[in-house]
């Protein structure tokens, strides 16, 4: 079994947030408190190790205490780039990611994605919500660095696509639906508060 200090997490928190008119979404309220507040509180037990990626707003997050790692790809390239630029800089030989607007996250998402990937012998291992993968949601090796790096650099930007070149196990968190439940406007948030999630 892959020990809970042989894993970085990483929150995910670089995007545009474009759907929310560009306010950074790890920083907007929700129950009195930014999103990414709850999704410390819940991945940080986890891990031997928790950052947050961001490309903005990096002393608002510098307020937790955490290493913040930007993209070191221009554009806004999406997850992928930032899950490289973690992996570029972290000396666990494990990582795993999750979103900054996922105030429901599982506490036992990193317990799933390891046993999965230990079970596979895999390279990757990925959340599944009993309907579709959930790519941001995973487990992986350090080891493929060099692989993102190259695939990045290559113009290429799909997560699914890339993690199809690898060895991959899913993890069925079909048991914790609430877990992948995420926000993409400030009406979604107001109706969660008031239907308390």
């Amino acid at each position: 079994m892959i020990k809970k200090n042989e894993i970085t997490g990483a929150i995910l928190a670089g995007g545009q947030a474009r759907r929310m008119q560009g306010q950074d979404k790890g920083l907007i309220l929700f129950k009195n408190k930014p999103l990414i507040e709850h999704v410390i509180d819940i991945f940080k037990p986890q891990v031997g190790k928790l950052v947050i990626n961001a490309n903005r707003n990096h002393t608002k997050y510098g307020q937790y205490g955490l290493k913040i790692i930007a993209d070191e790809f221009n554009d806004y390239l999406g997850p992928l780039a930032g899950m490289a630029s973690v992996l570029n800089v972290i000396k666990t030989p494990y990582l795993v990611t999750a979103p900054c607007d996922c105030p429901f996250l599982s506490t036992e998402l990193v317990s799933y994605l390891s046993q999965a990937m230990t079970d596979e012998n895999a390279d990757i291992s990925v959340a599944h919500n009993g309907e579709r993968l959930q790519p941001v949601f995973c487990m992986l090796k350090r080891s493929l660095m060099t692989s993102i790096n190259q695939y990045l650099d290559n113009g290429n930007r799909k997560i699914d696509e890339w993690f199809k070149g690898h060895n991959m196990a899913i993890a069925d968190l079909s048991n914790f639906p609430d877990s992948f439940k995420n926000f993409n406007s400030h009406q979604e948030i107001v109706i969660a508060e008031e239907n308390d999630g």
